[in-house]
């Protein structure tokens, strides 16, 4: 017969750590793997291999094609949100001078009443005189008021006779943001990336997709290395190197290019929706147990 334990307890009111833990009770955490993690040398947008890379200077990289697109569907955008804007402010216009009109008609149709409300035209020989016996001034202005209110009437009763409420477009910003990082971006401000890729003979019989290195050390460039662009000819290298030779020297090694410590752009690195670019490479799940089922059920762990 086993020995009580609280492993082999299972008459208790309330669950034991061991049950809690089978049942996957608590905070699950979980290391990110290398397939998790957008690779160093793949679009931001179509998250494949780089095609002609072109990168801004918060270092995020783009294929020409994907970055031209965005770039244009963004114009698009904003031209169609300007015309909606502008022809916003043509109908606000539009009514507010409607509503003047309609003002100097009423202030002009009160100045004929007031003036010539004693002696009215009325075609109806049976029409109602007031208490005092005639139309006067007041009895005709409270007429038109009451014509006017029973017009505009909205019965909220009605579907099509329903109020509603006008949306305002706001005006639209008119410059062009970078999908990745969402600061402001010209198409002036990219510049290419030119990565050099290793071409011996022993890299090409092994590896089957292109590998690159950093032109001064012959490392083998990797998603754990901080990578440094030059804006000035583009050329990739290594953060060691670049802070070596490139900070101080103030030329390229590889084509001798004069640079200066601002053409020194810092490639940001591979992330996921959890990791956000490499900064916790560990994806958290908190599971509590089911009312009465003891199903575990997922929300996104509480940030402590």
């Amino acid at each position: 017969m086993p020995q009580r334990h609280s492993k082999n307890n299972n008459d208790l009111a309330f669950f034991t750590y061991d049950e809690k833990r089978k049942l996957g009770y608590g905070t699950q955490k979980e290391r990110l793997g290398k397939d998790s993690i957008k690779p160093f040398d793949a679009c931001c947008l179509c998250l494949k291999s780089l095609i002609d890379p072109m990168s801004c200077h918060k270092g995020h990289l783009f294929c020409k094609e994907c970055i031209l697109q965005c770039l244009l569907s963004q114009k698009k955008d904003i031209q169609r949100k300007l015309a909606a804007h502008a022809a916003q402010q043509k109908q606000e216009k539009e009514e507010e001078e409607e509503k003047l009109m309609l003002q100097k008609a009423k202030e002009l149709d009160a100045f004929d009443q007031q003036n010539h409300g004693a002696v009215p035209q009325y075609s109806d020989r049976n029409y109602s005189r007031d208490k005092n016996g005639f139309h006067g001034a007041n009895s005709v202005k409270v007429t038109s008021y009451e014509e006017e209110a029973l017009r505009t009437m909205k019965a909220f009763w009605l579907p099509s006779a329903t109020p509603e409420a006008s949306v305002k477009v706001e005006a639209p910003s008119t410059s062009t943001i970078c999908p990745e990082g969402k600061e402001k971006l010209k198409l002036k401000t990219l510049f290419p990336v030119q990565f050099t890729e290793d071409t011996s003979e022993q890299k090409k019989s092994k590896v089957l997709d292109k590998t690159y290195i950093c032109p001064s050390c012959k490392v083998t460039l990797t998603n754990t290395m901080s990578l440094v662009a030059l804006s000035s000819c583009g050329h990739v290298f290594c953060k060691k190197c670049a802070d070596r030779f490139m900070a101080v020297d103030k030329v390229c090694l590889v084509c001798n290019k004069a640079c200066k410590e601002r053409n020194l752009v810092n490639l940001e690195k591979g992330g996921t929706g959890f990791t956000a670019h490499g900064d916790h490479l560990q994806a958290t799940d908190f599971k509590h147990l089911g009312s009465g089922t003891g199903l575990g059920l997922v929300r996104p762990a509480m940030k402590t």
